[in-house]
């Protein structure tokens, strides 16, 4: 019997955060908050991709910076875990992450679990056979349609070792969960063996957002609605500490967009600097 199934495709906001990536080695003035073109090598998109109305240089300027930010931090963090004598790394909602790519010196010494959804990984990891990065055996793909399945047993059965102190990250997707589910993650990420370390992101409600970033914020939202991937939640910081302390996590701290801006952005002087909505979470078992 003859099929028509499609062929596996990436998720839109997972390509347009790594062309954002990309638009910055090209756009933005040095010093570069992280230079990442693995993206775009994957993506290949039509020439002329620079002007589609969601790579506009300007228009998307403080959205980029945060997205480069949000990079930049998370990277700092493994290298320092890794110094420390941690082997693994857990990247739920990977996307196009370009980690293992741009750093084998550092990945090459932990194993890897991108967790994502069945299309964005199996098309990533034809485009990694395709342009000579190919598929380290430290790198393992865990696919999980998060409706039905249960992300922690499938990253059990890749061979995810619960007695070994892990980092995991999770970027920009608490904003699309619901409360109940953002809960159950943090507690299931409590089994954690002890001396792990979770950085998520979380989105502040538009009201504690800087006056600038407003409008843009309700075109986001508009957008996401429309393409069906509506934002659900939001939360100030005093939420997400109290949250994290009731799951039973330890060694707990917000990182702010002005701590990022502080770290990464002080010594710039073309303006280029994140939006506010993002909030980091730290956390510790």
């Amino acid at each position: 019997m003859e099929t028509n199934k499609k062929n596996a495709e990436p998720d839109n906001t997972a390509v347009r955060t790594a062309l954002w990536r990309a638009l910055h080695l090209q756009t933005d003035a040095k010093p570069y908050i992280l230079e990442d073109e693995v993206g775009l090598k994957l993506i290949a998109p039509n020439q002329g991709w620079q002007q589609r109305p969601d790579m506009h240089p300007e228009f998307t300027k403080r959205l980029r910076a945060s997205i480069l930010a949000r990079s930049r931090f998370i990277e700092d963090l493994i290298i320092e875990q890794s110094q420390k004598g941690i082997t693994q790394y857990v990247i739920l909602g990977a996307g196009l992450d370009t980690f293992t790519q741009r750093r084998p010196d550092i990945a090459a010494k932990l194993q890897v679990f991108e967790i994502d959804q069945p299309d964005t990984q199996t098309w990533k990891q034809k485009r990694l056979i395709e342009t000579g990065f190919g598929l380290p055996k430290w790198l393992h793909f865990v696919s999980v349609d998060f409706e039905i399945s249960s992300w922690w047993e499938k990253l059990l059965n890749a061979g995810f070792d619960q007695s070994k102190p892990a980092v995991v990250v999770c970027t920009g997707v608490s904003l699309y969960l619901t409360k109940d589910a953002i809960i159950s993650t943090l507690h299931q990420l409590t089994a954690l063996a002890t001396g792990s370390t979770i950085a998520m992101t979380f989105y502040l409600p538009i009201e504690l957002l800087d006056e600038e970033d407003r409008p843009l914020q309700l075109i986001a939202e508009k957008g996401a609605k429309e393409a069906g991937t509506p934002f659900i939640s939001f939360f100030n910081p005093d939420e997400i500490l109290a949250l994290t302390k009731g799951a039973g996590f330890k060694h707990i701290k917000t990182v702010s967009t002005k701590d990022l801006e502080k770290a990464y952005f002080s010594n710039r002087t073309d303006n280029f600097t994140p939006a506010s909505g993002e909030v980091f979470l730290l956390a510790q078992t």
